[in-house]
């Protein structure tokens, strides 16, 4: 077994059970790409098995803390059943849930999603790579399902040396399936759709959304950044008269419209529009037309804490032209997925867009990822999403 010694004083991060060992804390040491590493202190203490990333800033992932575990496929088949078995408890009225979400499940660079008999999953850095074959043996066996497509056709790849892959790996056949989720039919495809197929993580603000709105009395809705319309579904269930999603993705946009007729709404409650937001805003703005309720779910501006400022920017620009757009008394439901925002810095942002704005809201309701997008006590970084549901003043 190849060893990774640490640097002196470097070992507190491992200490408190957080996974990552970046290339400047390791004194020696080195292996191949996922291989598995014992990582020591600089004194000889064992501290982790993990598996090396010869090309990644974060050099070594943790595995175990465990120095009696051993990491083989028998290993992947315990994390895997452990991380299916916390979903069992959890109660989620879907047929679509995470199954794996990475470090919060042990089983780092690894995101495994379940729609209906499907999985989907992103094999992200070195050691799930290598591991491929005994994780989707694992996955299959826990299961009992009998097809899995891999979505690994994400640029973070890269900075782990490995090239975009995406298709098969166990069975086939068609990769739109038709999910279910708070009652709605939803179409989902594992081969196109954005990360493993769509947003599960945003399942529980959506049934948010639709008790707000009602309570609210929203007549009128802007679902911008809508992709393929789960808040739009949301808003019409909750008894919007009126829906308009916005999106600059016109193929989301059918899906949207499908979805409106599928689940039995009223086709002319929902008008789909192919737009970029910020320009539909600020035309709905000249045109003086204004929202009883607005979404604002955009895509990540800042993958890192170094894109934060400029990302900053991005959405305090967003939330202002919303404020602007929204009637006194109305409902913003805004959210950053950049992992480089965090909750604090994310609320100072909207609240600067209210202040430019010249107006006033209240927070009524704080949102993050469904509970099968767990973060941990440990690993803070897996809260990536956040959300603030706000009624204008």
């Amino acid at each position: 077994m190849k060893v990774i010694r640490l640097r002196q004083g470097r070992e507190r991060s491992l200490l408190r059970r957080h996974p990552w060992v970046f290339e400047g804390s390791i004194a020696k040491g080195r292996a191949d790409a996922g291989e598995t590493v014992r990582i020591e202190a600089h004194d000889g203490r064992f501290l982790a098995w993990g598996a090396y990333s010869p090309q990644s800033a974060i050099r070594v992932r943790a595995w175990s803390f465990d120095e009696t575990e051993h990491i083989d496929a028998a290993f992947f088949a315990r994390r895997v059943a452990r991380s299916i078995a916390l979903r069992e408890r959890l109660g989620i009225v879907s047929d679509a849930w995470r199954l794996v979400h990475g470090e919060a499940d042990g089983l780092p660079g690894l995101v495994v999603d379940r729609y209906a008999d499907t999985l989907s999953a992103q094999f992200l850095f070195a050691g799930t790579e290598r591991w491929k074959a005994a994780i989707a043996d694992a996955l299959l066996q826990a299961t009992g399902l009998q097809r899995l497509y891999e979505r690994s056709d994400v640029g973070v790849r890269k900075l782990e040396g490995l090239p975009e892959a995406s298709g098969w790996l166990r069975g086939g056949g068609s990769t739109r399936i038709m999910i279910r989720e708070h009652g709605w039919q939803l179409a989902v495809d594992v081969a196109g759709g954005h990360k493993t197929g769509t947003y599960l993580d945003q399942r529980d603000s959506r049934q948010a959304f639709v008790r707000w709105v009602r309570q609210l009395g929203c007549a009128e809705v802007l679902n911008a950044y809508s992709y393929t319309g789960g808040f739009t579904l949301a808003a019409l269930a909750g008894g919007a008269a009126k829906v308009t999603s916005v999106d600059s993705s016109a193929p989301a946009l059918a899906v949207a419209t499908e979805h409106v007729g599928l689940n039995g709404f009223d086709a002319t409650r929902h008008e789909a529009v192919d737009a970029d937001v910020n320009t539909f805003l600020r035309a709905s703005l000249e045109a003086g037309r204004c929202f009883d309720a607005i979404v604002l779910d955009p895509p990540k501006f800042a993958a890192s804490t170094a894109q934060a400022e400029r990302a900053a920017r991005a959405y305090k620009d967003i939330n202002r032209l919303a404020l602007l757009a929204l009637r006194p008394g109305g409902l913003l439901f805004t959210f950053s997925c950049s992992g480089g925002i965090g909750p604090e810095l994310f609320q100072k942002i909207v609240a600067g867009a209210a202040a430019d704005a010249g107006v006033d809201g209240a927070i009524v309701e704080r949102l993050g990822a469904a509970p099968d997008h767990p973060a941990t006590l440990v690993f803070p970084e897996g809260e990536y999403l956040k959300g603030l549901s706000i009624v204008r003043g």
